[in-house]
């Protein structure tokens, strides 16, 4: 099982990696740069190197980045989205540049303008992306929302129509956030709610579209449409909901990451929670 946290990046890049192999995972998730400011210093050589040389040495891998908080490829402000274009554009020069295969991103939020004008916004800028990049390996990888506020992706639907729409669609992938599909009105809870919750995004998305998981808790109820993490059982979504999810072979290949509270050494209990879980008789 591929299975790690989202690592702090505070005293570098390569630290995140050193982090994420002293609580034994072999995958993470990072920030490139700072997720709340729209610049970033350049990466040097010298940066680049150290990070690869602490992934050989760790052997995690995948690695896998979140954009920044700020990109909003749906904004109806022109001057949002173009700073969201030049900003997104950035962070995928910089994953290229670490041979990061995922960039995880929220699709956006359309502010009012209606989720189709939203959706006709992000194609755009998917498309606007790919034909700048298209030596690139590196996927944008758009993660399932909450639909809090006006946020798109809260329902499976969005997102295929969006894959539907983009010029190369084989150079998108999908992360799912349990705690955000939860949220969202899709139940995880029991093996029947799960089965048919996997079932209506194959039958949608496609499973072979799936290439990252984000593990969560939810603190907010089923179709509460509030993004709220909690640590892994302990949420509305409980410890059976994630037996589900750790012990399905047709996600074992796939990257499982933890974006719960930090307090108190979380991480190391949550993990340790999750492989006790994938180890439980059924």
């Amino acid at each position: 099982m591929k299975l790690g946290a989202h690592m702090s990046i505070a005293g570098g890049l390569a630290r995140a990696l050193q982090r994420g192999a002293m609580l034994g995972c072999n995958t993470v998730q990072i920030f490139t740069k700072n997720a709340n400011q729209w610049r970033a210093k350049p990466l040097s050589p010298a940066v680049i190197a150290a990070f690869l040389q602490a992934k050989a040495v760790s052997a995690i891998d995948p690695v896998i980045a979140h954009d920044s908080y700020l990109i909003n490829l749906a904004s109806p402000d022109d001057q949002i989205f173009q700073k969201s274009l030049h900003a997104c554009h950035m962070e995928m020069e910089r994953c290229e540049c670490l041979q990061i295969p995922f960039l995880v991103m929220h699709p956006g939020a359309h502010k009012g303008k209606g989720e189709e004008e939203g959706i006709r916004r992000i194609v755009q800028a998917l498309d606007h992306l790919h034909a700048r990049t298209d030596e690139f390996r590196l996927k944008l990888t758009l993660e399932t929302t909450a639909g809090q506020g006006t946020a798109i992706g809260y329902r499976f639907e969005q997102l295929a129509q969006i894959l539907a729409r983009v010029q190369k669609p084989d150079r998108l992938a999908i992360c799912l956030d349990t705690a955000h599909i939860f949220a969202a009105g899709y139940d995880i809870r029991t093996p029947a709610a799960y089965q048919a919750t996997l079932k209506a995004f194959d039958q949608t998305i496609g499973l072979e579209r799936l290439a990252v998981i984000h593990l969560n808790d939810s603190q907010k109820p089923l179709g509460s449409r509030i993004d709220r993490h909690a640590h892994i059982g302990q949420g509305y979504i409980g410890k059976e909901g994630f037996v589900q999810i750790v012990r399905d072979p047709r996600l074992a290949h796939i990257p499982m990451i933890l974006e719960t509270p930090k307090e108190d050494d979380a991480d190391r209990r949550n993990l340790a929670l999750l492989r006790k879980l994938a180890q439980q008789q059924t």
